[in-house]
């Protein structure tokens, strides 16, 4: 979705910024009441990194490279109470991080203010939340734990998976129905056809339009698609990205190979799957979200 601004915002949840496992315990076992407490008790001793800290580092430096009015913003969205919140930034202004816009909801979920504050993405370590945004258009990730590493360079390097994350699903519907023989049949048949777009289509544009500021031997982001596609699979994905004028940076066809040690190889600070099995794969990896949209998150 389009924001208010030229700007590329991202909004994150506190759990997902920081490692809040021992209070989100103590709100679990013994409440809101307790884990306040605990929170208040607490305030002044700074919080973990959490899975996407070094994700939001990195993005939050591509303002430093370029002149005028940011270009990038990050908003904290989260469950606590502004009271609790405190602790959380206190945190950010430890690590300093250009932090400044919030919303504290008390225990509610706070998808709401997605859509009001321009959020091209959305990450968090709630579920419930997640699946709010995407039913908002809204590009949003659960963010899986264990996966985050630091990288030894500056370059924001983003990985997405392409069918129901990209593209939308419906070639993923041919082949969970029809079987692999069907749905290779079924794309090289549509192969000048188009894909539609799935929910991470507009934060794919909006990060373009990001990368064009820079030139080609200065940019600080790079994407790849890492697809379980391959040939003759593979054309189709090509022609829909050049019908969107969209550039991907990489694109890798593994023909059903595990992900994980190809993301490691890009370098990948987070990766975007719709599948739960390719997710947990990847997270012993890289930091993994969770995009629970398509026939593939469908209940039966």
């Amino acid at each position: 979705m389009a924001g208010r601004s030229d700007k590329l915002v991202i909004a994150i949840s506190s759990r997902a910024l920081f490692n809040l496992e021992d209070s989100h315990r103590v709100f679990e076992e013994q409440g809101l009441e307790a884990f306040s407490a605990y929170q208040i008790e607490r305030e002044n001793d700074v919080l973990e990194k959490g899975e996407a800290f070094h994700l939001v580092e990195k993005f939050l430096q591509i303002n430093h490279l370029l002149e005028g009015e940011p270009q990038v913003e990050v908003i904290l969205l989260s469950r606590n109470s502004a009271d609790t919140g405190l602790r959380v930034f206190n945190s950010i202004e430890h690590y300093g991080l250009d932090i400044t816009r919030a919303a504290f909801c008390n225990g509610e979920s706070p998808y709401r203010y997605i859509a009001p504050f321009g959020c091209h993405l959305f990450l968090s370590s709630d579920g419930r939340d997640v699946r709010q945004a995407l039913e908002q258009g809204v590009a949003a990730a659960t963010l899986i734990a264990g996966g985050a590493r630091e990288h030894r360079d500056d370059i924001l390097r983003f990985a997405f998976d392409g069918d129901a994350v990209i593209f939308s699903d419906e070639a993923e519907k041919i082949f969970k129905r029809d079987g692999l023989a069907a749905f290779a049949a079924a794309e090289r048949a549509s192969a000048q056809k188009p894909l539609g777009g799935g929910p991470f289509k507009g934060f794919l544009e909006a990060l373009q339009r990001l990368q064009s500021q820079f030139s080609a031997d200065t940019c600080p982001i790079r994407t790849a698609l890492v697809t379980a596609r391959s040939a003759p699979a593979h054309e189709r994905v090509i022609r829909t990205l050049r019908a969107w004028n969209v550039r991907i940076d990489e694109s890798i066809f593994l023909g059903g190979l595990p992900k994980g040690e190809f993301l490691r190889a890009f370098g990948a600070d987070v990766f975007f799957d719709d599948q739960p099995s390719h997710c947990v794969s990847a997270a012993e990896h890289v930091a993994t979200g969770h995009v629970p949209h398509g026939v593939a998150n469908e209940v039966d």
